[in-house]
């Protein structure tokens, strides 16, 4: 493909070219081309979510290929609709970017969203686009339920507290491409590329009582469960313990390992409760327990307190 430019070939040759990779997911009525798509959904209960990612802030172009950016743009969403126990179906995509981006750096940011969906038969249905002076991606998701959705408020007291997937992974990919390494590899393709259990959170839903998308970090995301369902969170560090791989990464950086898992965001790993006489899930492990009183996340019974987490608006 030759270097094109969005100045060059538009706004409209831009959404042709979209409109030619994208596949009938077969509960579209109608699709690109007018105003509003129409879904034709057998179920009544649908779920959305909306995430942003932006230029510099969420990511950056040396950091991260187009692809990369697309599959992380498109998993922020889809983790979310699976956190709730919703099937995800389609994908929504706003774009902003400046005239002179590539259009091969878009078509390949494209393909990495429609990518990350088929992991979960989802579909980019349509979207929009506009010029900013940074390239921005929004998508909007939707999803369906078939049974109850699980909630953040659904945390009881004695729940054991499971997680599937990954801590700090990203975190520590983010802090060494930081430092201006590029290695090791794997902690920085996981900060590039999340890679995530949609499918063990999706057939454990239905036996939780709470789950969430650690998408800000562990602590601060455990808190939001807590506070939405009047409990206290103690997480187990013996149950916590960072990976080797971690640990040596944190100690040539002069970070700590524990931090980058208790308030390292991007992983995408669910966080759930599930009452104590039930089996734990294919793909989850048990990192900590709920208690009666004030909603605060605690390590070992001792309370976290200040950063826990990433904070959009945060200095």
């Amino acid at each position: 493909m030759s270097k094109a430019t969005l100045a060059e070939i538009g706004e409209f040759g831009l959404i042709e070219l979209i409109q030619k990779r994208l596949v009938d997911p077969g509960f579209l009525r109608v699709g690109i081309g007018d105003d509003a798509a129409i879904l034709d959904l057998a179920k009544p209960e649908v779920v959305t979510c909306v995430d942003i990612l932006v230029e510099d802030q969420h990511f950056k172009k040396e950091f991260s290929s187009a692809k990369d950016i697309g599959h992380r743009a498109a998993a922020a969403n889809l983790a979310d609709l699976v956190a709730m126990g919703a099937q995800p179906l389609a994908l929504l995509l706003a774009l902003a970017a400046p005239s002179e981006t590539e259009v091969e750096w878009l078509i390949e940011l494209v393909d990495g969203i429609v990518e990350e969906a088929n992991q979960l038969g989802a579909a980019l249905i349509g979207g929009d686009t506009t010029r900013s002076d940074k390239i921005i991606v929004s998508i909007t998701a939707i999803g369906q339920l078939e049974n109850k959705p699980t909630l953040r408020s659904g945390a009881k007291s004695s729940d054991l507290v499971i997680a599937a997937g990954r801590f700090g992974w990203a975190q520590g990919g983010l802090r060494v491409l930081q430092k201006g390494f590029k290695s090791p590899n794997l902690l920085v393709q996981a900060h590039q590329r999340p890679l995530i259990d949609y499918q063990a959170a999706l057939t454990a839903a239905n036996q939780l009582n709470s789950m969430i998308d650690v998408s800000d970090g562990l602590a601060q995301d455990a808190l939001h469960i807590a506070k939405a369902s009047g409990v206290q969170i103690d997480l187990k560090s013996q149950n916590l313990i960072p990976d080797d791989l971690l640990i040596e990464a944190a100690m040539a950086i002069g970070d700590d390992p524990l931090d980058w898992v208790l308030t390292g965001g991007d992983d995408h790993a669910f966080l759930a409760t599930i009452a104590p006489d039930k089996a734990i899930p294919v793909g989850f492990r048990i990192i900590g327990e709920v208690f009666k009183g004030e909603a605060k996340i605690t390590l070992d019974g001792k309370e976290l307190l200040g950063r826990l987490g990433h904070d959009h608006f945060a200095n």
